[in-house]
């Protein structure tokens, strides 16, 4: 009897993948004929085929499948994210980017936790831990539209460091206002200490992760793993955040890590085959999209509408104090004191405008909404009100705004 119940178990979660996976390849064709963000579509059709219409897919089944898929999809994406800053690049607005991704993060969760908190009459508390969800920008998103239009180079790889040093950054804020709800104990000294101690062993496994298994994947005669270079990958991943989680540190900043690790290797003088490293960038791309359809898919299964409908409204009005109140002041602040890199009035109006919310907000949220967390309704739709609005309206009309603004290179040399 135990078997077959497990039998049953089993084939339900292998149907379930299948319809993640076919759904998702669809909306990936039909996201590229419209020109929208594939993520929006993942968001409805999950909304569609979970509880609230056709309830194919009902994922509270699931919980450790959940969790599984929730956790790992958004570490793997932070990793990638790490590989897409280029070191080089990033020398000359490194102050802007720290600015950004740190004390950005935390102005933006501590204003709209003013927001929330007024709009939805919440606790301090939820309504911090919504703002530190919704603090950070999606670089899964970003990369894929920076990739298909000309733009600014300073500009993009300003965007795109932050968006995946923020992801780490918003983490790490999200777990720790979590642990102090989840507690119900605060206090200022001993949460900046741990927040410091996440930081921190954070960073020190994901160097030490990154370097070790780089080196163990090398085109010398010391990497000896350089054939199975991709499930090494995937391993740093598991690792990084694993063993970081364990002494205390944040599992997403590590892999974070690993990934700026991987993407720069010629800066630690460590080199892959050629063979090596696109049979890797093909497995972590295809890893990747999986992630990301399983994130968002999910994440629309679990959206309750009669629970949106009732908070859609404060919702909406939330999103747009994110988009035009707390943006441009994150913005403002923390390019104004970056002398060096010397921004222009259209780069930072450009810079206000671009903050897709998207996958790791998308996760946390998974996670919160499973843990029943007081307050989680509201969280879920704030939370889906944002990325839903982000993406369709500034991700949409990002090559516009950045040719109204004259970022644009093919505007460059037409001027020159």
């Amino acid at each position: 009897m135990e078997t077959s119940i497990h039998t049953i178990a089993c084939n339900n979660l292998l149907i379930l993948f299948a319809i993640v996976a076919l759904t998702g390849i669809v909306c990936s064709i039909i996201s590229e004929k419209i020109k929208i963000p594939d993520v929006v579509l993942f968001l409805l059709v999950g909304i569609i085929l979970g509880p609230s219409f056709l309830s194919f897919v009902d994922i509270s089944q699931y919980q450790v499948e959940n969790q599984l898929i929730l956790t790992f999809g958004s570490a793997f994406i932070l990793y990638l994210g790490g590989k897409e800053i280029s070191l080089k690049v990033l020398k000359n607005v490194k102050l802007s980017v720290l600015l950004l991704s740190s004390i950005g993060v935390l102005i933006s969760a501590f204003v709209m936790q003013q927001i929330i908190g007024f709009t939805f009459k919440t606790s301090a508390m939820t309504a911090l831990l919504i703002g530190a969800i919704i603090a950070s920008t999606d670089p899964a998103t970003l990369v894929p539209i920076f990739n298909s239009i000309k733009i600014n180079n300073k500009v993009k790889q300003t965007v795109i460091s932050e968006s995946a040093f923020n992801d780490a950054t918003g983490a790490i804020l999200t777990s720790a206002v979590l642990a102090i709800i989840l507690s119900g104990k605060f206090s200022l000294q001993d949460n900046l200490y741990q927040l410091l101690v996440m930081i921190l062993v954070g960073v020190l496994v994901g160097v030490a992760t990154g370097l070790v298994l780089l080196a163990l994947v090398n085109d010398k005669p010391y990497g000896i793993f350089k054939s199975y270079t991709p499930i090494v990958s995937i391993l740093s991943v598991v690792i990084a955040y694993e063993l970081s989680t364990k002494l205390g540190g944040s599992g997403y900043m590590s892999c974070f890590i690993v990934g700026i690790i991987t993407g720069n290797k010629q800066n630690f003088k460590l080199w892959l085959s050629q063979s090596c490293y696109d049979a890797d960038c093909h497995v972590a791309e295809t890893l990747g999209t999986i992630c990301r359809m399983s994130i968002f898919i999910i994440l629309g299964t679990q959206v309750d509408l009669a629970i949106l409908s009732k908070y859609l409204l404060p919702s909406i009005i939330s999103v747009l104090g994110l988009v035009f109140i707390a943006r441009p002041i994150v913005v403002l602040i923390c390019t104004i004191f970056d002398r060096k890199a010397k921004w222009n009035k259209n780069e930072i109006l450009f810079m206000m405008w671009v903050r897709e919310t998207g996958v790791i907000p998308a996760a946390l949220c998974g996670i919160i909404t499973a843990m029943k967390v007081p307050g989680y309704e509201i969280i879920s739709s704030v939370v889906f009100m944002t990325i839903l609005i982000t993406l369709i309206v500034q991700g949409s009309s990002t090559k516009f705004v950045a040719k109204k603004l004259g970022l644009l290179e093919v505007e460059e040399k037409q001027i020159d």
